[in-house]
């Protein structure tokens, strides 16, 4: 899968879990009908979001973004909905275009970041695994702490 048909999934993923949550929240804290959907709604969403931004970092690296590109990608998925208009400026821009320049028979990676992302494009699967597990551990221990602000019902 391509950094750009890859990058854009995962942005309308991010797009439609936070139509889900506020949905939710509208339902638990304006209408006050019910809470029941907050939590799986809410949890979803938190995954989307860390591999977004997992996702983000990872394309950052193979694109060469500039900073204020990767920092205005991550910034995005903490805007509702800016995930899906952040994705399509870049795309107009080019900064999508092309494959995985580090993958086997590509380019030599440069660099700490780029020797890592070279070895996860070699194995993909184990990788992905691995960052699949490590994103779940982040999102379990953020579900322990709870929300940063304490939401009164």
């Amino acid at each position: 899968m391509s950094p750009r048909i890859l990058y854009r999934t995962l942005a309308i993923a991010e797009v439609i879990t936070w139509a889900l949550l506020l949905t939710a929240m509208f339902l638990k804290y304006v209408t006050k009908t019910t809470d029941m959907w907050v939590s799986p709604a809410g949890g979803i969403h938190g995954f989307v979001f860390l591999s977004y931004g997992a996702m983000t970092i990872f394309v950052w690296i193979n694109q060469k973004w500039k900073p204020s590109v990767g920092i205005l990608g991550l910034v995005s998925a903490v805007v509702p909905f800016a995930t899906l208009p952040f994705d399509i400026a870049i795309d107009k821009r080019g900064l999508l275009n092309g494959g995985w320049r580090l993958a086997p028979g590509g380019e030599k990676p440069s660099g700490f970041f780029e020797h890592v992302q070279a070895m996860v494009l070699r194995r993909p699967i184990v990788w992905t695994s691995i960052a699949a597990v490590v994103i779940a551990g982040v999102f379990t221990v953020l579900l322990i702490l709870g929300p940063p602000i304490p939401i009164s019902a």
